[in-house]
């Protein structure tokens, strides 16, 4: 059984005639394309560094185009069936060389021609397979950082509210010793002493020069209480004295 020819394969196709490249150089990269799907060779000749792939695939989009507006297929199923470059006209030139010489110059071209068909149903379905499992996966993967989201958001909202209520509770016991120590028992004073002192400091200050007066008035007490004995035996001796000088007298003048 001989194989269809070239020009009778099924398919959508864009052919470009005349293409300023050779046939060899064009045949190395339709190699790469040739079998896959439509998205995989686009991403194969955008990645590929060669001059040929550029109008290559400017050639597979126009094929692309072709099968979804004239044959109605959907540009997700389709795939490279088959792609080839014919050899074009060859423009001769000529190059002088030395002595008189000239040596010729080919300039090759070529024909590209790109077919497009829609993927077999195994395929379809193997495909359909994998992107199905392809979602799951991504499916999951959301589910389960979503998961960890929510667990770190409700961590974090739980360590606000405790470290709140912690600082909350050290204000209240702040606060509360605050309130405690500055309850400071003063001494009884006066009402216009009461408005001059301040601090706790100055009460104790005026308590201070009172307990320096009371001990004072306490000392010249004792002073005036050492010394009156003394006086009071001072002065009588004086009156005995006296009174022996008036005795003598009065024995005198009886005597006489």
């Amino acid at each position: 059984m001989t194989a269809s020819k070239t020009n009778e394969r099924p398919g959508t196709r864009a052919v470009l005639r005349h293409s300023g490249l050779s046939a060899s150089k064009v045949r190395q990269v339709l190699d790469l394309i040739r079998g896959q799907d439509v998205d995989r060779a686009a991403e194969i000749l955008i990645g590929t560094e060669r001059e040929a792939a550029n109008i290559i695939g400017k050639v597979l989009a126009s094929a692309v185009a072709n099968a979804a507006h004239n044959d109605f297929l959907n540009p997700d199923e389709l795939y490279v069936s088959a792609c080839y470059a014919d050899e074009g006209t060859t423009a001769k030139r000529w190059r002088p060389r030395a002595r008189g010489r000239a040596t010729r110059i080919r300039k090759r071209s070529s024909h590209i021609t790109i077919i497009v068909s829609r993927l077999p149903e195994e395929r379809l379905e193997l495909r359909r397979k994998r992107m199905e499992a392809v979602s799951a996966h991504r499916s999951r993967r959301v589910d389960a950082s979503r998961r960890r989201a929510d667990l770190s958001g409700r961590l974090s909202r739980r360590r606000a509210s405790a470290a709140a209520a912690e600082a909350e509770a050290a204000a209240a016991a702040e606060a509360e010793e605050e309130t405690t120590t500055g309850l400071v028992d003063a001494p009884e004073l006066e009402v216009g002493e009461a408005d001059d002192l301040d601090t706790v400091d100055e009460v104790d200050a005026v308590d201070d020069i009172d307990a320096e007066d009371d001990d004072a008035e306490e000392n010249e007490v004792d002073d005036v209480r050492d010394e009156g004995p003394a006086e009071v035996v001072d002065m009588d001796e004086e009156d005995e004295e006296d009174d022996t000088a008036t005795a003598q007298a009065d024995a005198e003048e009886k005597g006489e």
